[in-house]
């Protein structure tokens, strides 16, 4: 066989290897993560942010957010072998051992923190540790396996990618930005928990103690109701305080009232296929509401 042929016999493993340790980042999520936290830094200041810590933040964040998915599926392998959504995962097939994740999770992390410290400013760094210890260590080890508020308490670390943001462009985090952090922090009970309750078998399975396993389906319908109205008032505190002006207020009634139906004939109506489209419907949710967020801040302050 000819040397030559080497290199094309080698480079289909290689890209599959690369796709496996690309998976483990749960690529989607961290695009929304990194979304939001992009958003943050265009909202902090009326005119355009500076682009190098843009760039630098930008990766810097999707770099840890993506070594504490890989964390989050060292932990939980076991149990997401145990779950059709999560099965085909590269550590439950085998494809990746933990000791390659572990190591791929340092780098990555490693790389990312070092980013944020060297060239965008130390309290970004230090939030966004803080936001890997809060979703890898304190939701994933603690807070999941013990308690079905977790998705609740540990909702905090995921609404930190607007702040890390906003610290990344102004070096502080104001109202504002923390307004932002209320906006996904009462978002994500009624998002999972839509999840959760066409899940709740799989959940069940696992062992993980989740609002519909340990308080019924019934009582988490009315709770994601419940939060669907909190969270609707708190998506008009931006327009309560001066952030956002009309255009904002206008775009958020409109998905408010959207995602209001979806809650509400989850709690009067439900069934697996209302709850899939409501998860669905959350995601878009979140992605225009931020969006709209962005076109009345600049709207209202013109890059000229």
């Amino acid at each position: 066989m000819s040397t030559a042929t080497l290199p094309h016999k080698a480079s289909p493993s290689l890209r599959a290897s690369l796709r496996e340790f690309l998976a483990l980042t749960k690529p989607r999520v961290v695009a929304l993560i990194v979304f939001c936290a992009v958003i943050g830094m265009f909202l902090a200041t009326p005119g355009l942010p500076p682009l190098l810590p843009v760039l630098a933040a930008t990766l810097g964040i999707a770099l840890v957010a993506g070594a504490a998915a890989a964390v989050n599926c060292l932990v939980e392998q076991k149990i997401d072998a145990l779950m059709a959504r999560t099965r085909a995962r590269p550590l439950p097939r085998g494809q990746v051992t933990s000791r390659q994740t572990l190591i791929f999770a340092s780098l990555v992390g490693g790389l990312g923190l070092w980013l944020l410290y060297a060239l965008v400013n130390p309290l970004t760094m230090w939030l966004t540790l803080a936001t890997f210890v809060g979703y890898a260590i304190i939701y994933t080890l603690l807070l999941k396996p013990n308690t079905p508020q977790n998705i609740v308490i540990g909702g905090a670390s995921g609404a930190m990618p607007p702040i890390l943001g906003w610290a990344a462009v102004t070096g502080s985090v104001s109202h504002d930005a923390l307004i932002l952090f209320l906006i996904i922090f009462a978002w994500t009970p009624p998002h999972f928990w839509a999840l959760a309750l066409y899940r709740r078998e799989e959940y069940a399975r696992a062992g993980l103690p989740m609002l519909p396993v340990t308080h019924g389906e019934a009582f988490t319908r009315l709770h994601v109701l419940l939060y669907t109205l909190i969270l609707t008032a708190v998506t008009l505190l931006p327009v309560a305080t001066g952030m956002a002006g009309w255009i904002y207020l206008v775009s958020a009634l409109v998905l408010d009232l959207l995602f209001l139906g979806y809650a509400w004939q989850i709690w009067r109506k439900y069934s697996d296929a209302l709850a899939r489209s409501a998860f669905r419907y959350s995601i878009l949710y979140l992605s225009l509401l931020f969006a709209a967020l962005l076109v009345d801040h600049y709207l209202r302050f013109p890059l000229s």
